[in-house]
């Protein structure tokens, strides 16, 4: 598999740490030139200087996925840094506060909904034109288990994240023809940084609902993750996969 992605440049957002650091990691290790662009700055800085050190050419960028024009900015920098903008991973993502949803924060739920689902609308608004024009690519946005399945206390993330899977699926139909594929990927509870803050007991019950008896890893998302950007995947067009241990098949 090695090379398979040489002479793309891939656009993922939410790469700094975690689901998109690991993308990024793993696209590049592939060949993939990657903008590496994410809200925290120094964070993304550290991640692209990371993937240059291993061989992969890795641009720095800082994005708000809450703003279309920020959204805009960073398919530009992308196809005027590489040339072309071929692979496009939107995986930027918060996961908010935990309360029943007749309790639920407004402001908290202003803001998931514009991270998780609206932040996705703009990457493809921007992405999806500049594939099509091009005669082609391949995009994944980043949902998760929640986008099949409820979870009590999160009704702001599970909206976004079911309202992913349905924005792939319309987006997927309308550029199938144009040969652009956009895919969905739904990992189950992932054991990066932010859940490694939990406490035992939250732990221990998220790794009880995932039949493997564990979390799962960035690193196993990502896999998932390049194989529906490559054309190893050809003929598979507006999909949701999951990647949870077998947390959804309960």
């Amino acid at each position: 598999m090695s090379g398979e992605f040489a002479g793309k440049a891939a656009l993922v957002t939410g790469a700094a740490s975690g689901i998109g650091l690991a993308v990024a990691r793993r696209l590049g290790e592939a060949g993939a030139s990657v903008v590496v662009a994410d809200f925290d700055e120094d964070g993304a800085q550290v991640a692209a200087g990371e993937l240059e050190a291993a061989g992969t050419r890795a641009e720095p960028l800082v994005v708000d996925v809450t703003d279309p024009d920020s959204m805009r900015e960073a398919v530009r920098f992308t196809t005027h840094t590489f040339g072309s903008l071929d692979l496009a991973v939107n995986n930027a993502g918060v996961s908010g506060p935990s309360m029943p949803t007749g309790e639920f924060e407004v402001t908290a739920w202003d803001r998931v909904i514009a991270t998780n689902l609206s932040g996705v609308f703009y990457g493809l608004r921007h992405q999806l034109p500049v594939m099509a024009a091009a005669g082609g690519g391949a995009v994944v946005n980043m949902s998760s288990i929640l986008g099949t399945n409820g979870f009590a206390g999160s009704p702001a993330y599970v909206a976004a994240k079911h309202g992913v899977v349905g924005l792939t699926k319309t987006a997927a139909l309308e550029y199938a023809d144009k040969g652009v594929r956009v895919n969905a990927v739904g990992p189950g509870f992932i054991d990066t940084p932010l859940l490694r803050g939990t406490d035992s007991p939250m732990r221990e019950r998220l790794v009880s609902l995932h039949p493997q008896g564990r979390l799962g890893t960035a690193e196993e998302v990502a896999e998932v993750t390049a194989f529906l950007l490559s054309d190893r995947a050809s003929f598979v067009q507006g999909s949701y996969h999951l990647v949870d241990g077998g947390y959804a098949a309960r």
